[in-house]
């Protein structure tokens, strides 16, 4: 009598997998996606190197305008004491640049940044949607 030397088949299972949410959107349909297109939200959201290096390109220009209005303060009001000890008479000077020169450059220098800040956020936004 022969004997069946067939292997027994096993079974191996995991932890359950949790969906992501724009996955299972797709899955019904709402975002549809080819076959084989590159997402870079997935790259993202599944936290892989290459979504790392996104977000990590996208906080390294938020820390280089960050940089530029610090510097730019620096060299707007870092002269000042200077300024004001070499002229010691000019009392009047001191606080017409103290409380008035002073705000329009601020103000136009916070207003650079934030409108720098949301174009690199936008930029971001539309290279992760692909749009």
């Amino acid at each position: 009598m022969p004997q069946d030397h067939t292997e027994r088949r096993v079974v191996v299972t995991g932890p359950p997998r949790q969906t992501l949410p724009h996955a299972r959107l797709r899955s019904r349909g709402r975002h549809p996606q080819a076959s084989g297109s590159y997402r870079p939200r997935t790259e993202i959201d599944e936290q892989t190197t290459l979504g790392h290096t996104y977000v990590r390109s996208l906080m390294r220009t938020q820390l280089r305008a960050a940089l530029t209005v610090l510097t730019v303060l620096g060299l707007l009001v870092g002269p000042l004491p200077l300024l004001f000890a070499a002229l010691p008479d000019a009392r009047r000077l001191e606080w017409a640049v103290l409380g008035f020169g002073l705000y329009v450059p601020l103000v136009l220098l916070a207003r650079w940044y934030v409108r720098r800040a949301e174009r690199n956020e936008r930029d971001f936004v539309r290279l992760v949607e692909d749009r």
